[in-house]
């Protein structure tokens, strides 16, 4: 295998294992969309909460990262419904603008708070099991990239089996079919966007945790977050998961190959240039149908 080919490949599989974690991210914020028409602004500071509960759980107790994900996804899935319950519901009747400004506002505070209780230092992760990478077939795989990729292809398995194969599930993608018609066969519309929240919160806490290993830790992270996530969803189709997970993975790709090719410096800007391309040329997204 030539230099340049060992070097294509190792980009492309870097992109894939970071894309996956991003596809994430943007599932939680479509699947939120897709029932409540509800942007979410918070939802990178959910990715933030959930990256500190890991790194906290770590340092302070030595739970292993990847395992507090038994602990923390379940709590940030009754957080989120708790937070609908009281904040979100009341504000949705005023609109799509209202419910931006709002979430808006709640990325604000939690960001400056996260900020006050634990300052703006930069804070990096060490497993033990971190220091050298896996070589299978010489391509060198940091090892938490691949428990992370494994864990959250298993948690997108089960959110799709949740979506496809149960009463709620079902009834959750029949709301964001027609919320209305829905209503009408009787499922409870307010109970569903409430679990929808906490699921799309959940998703968020879990894509945290198991980017905490390999990414730089601040309060201010989810701002970057966020806004790739805006970048996948629009890559993908606003509202449809397949597409924010395809949109997800190809972030990581074009980043990768980005920052190898380009320089690093400009791996961030090359993603958002093909966002604005995207949203010039095919606003509906690459896997997104036509509106008529």
């Amino acid at each position: 295998m030539t230099a340049a080919m060992e070097t294509l490949i190792q980009s492309l599989v870097n992109g894939v294992l970071t894309g996956s974690l991003y596809a994430m991210i943007g599932v939680g914020l479509t699947v939120i969309f897709g029932v409540m028409r509800i942007i979410n602004l918070a939802h990178g500071e959910m990715v933030m909460l959930g990256m500190f509960s890991a790194y906290w759980s770590y340092t302070l107790w030595k739970i292993d990262s990847f395992l507090s994900a038994i602990v923390w996804v379940p709590l940030f899935f009754l957080a989120g419904m708790l937070a609908y319950r009281y904040l979100v519901r009341a504000i949705m009747p005023g609109g799509e603008l209202n419910t931006l400004l709002y979430t808006a506002g709640m990325s604000l505070l939690i960001a400056n708070v996260a900020l006050f209780a634990w300052t703006g230092d930069y804070r990096t992760l060490n497993l033990p099991y971190a220091v050298e990478p896996l070589h299978p077939f010489g391509i060198a795989v940091p090892v938490p990239l691949a428990i992370a990729f494994g864990l959250a292809a298993l948690i997108t398995a089960a959110l799709y089996v949740f979506l496809a194969r149960t009463d709620t599930g079902r009834a959750v993608r029949a709301t964001s079919q027609n919320p209305e018609a829905a209503a009408l066969m009787g499922i409870n519309v307010e109970r569903i966007a409430m679990i929808t929240f906490g699921l799309g919160t959940a998703l968020a806490a879990a894509a945290g945790v198991l980017l905490v290993p390999s990414l730089y830790l601040y309060p201010t992270v989810g701002e970057i977050l966020v806004v790739k996530c805006f970048v996948i969803v629009v890559l993908g189709g606003l509202g449809s998961i397949p597409g924010a997970i395809a949109g997800g993975i190809l972030l990581g790709v074009i980043e990768s190959f980005g920052a190898v090719y380009v320089s690093v410096a400009y791996k961030d800007t090359i993603g958002f240039i093909m966002f604005l391309l995207v949203l010039l040329f095919r606003p509906q997204g690459l896997f997104g149908a036509a509106r008529s």
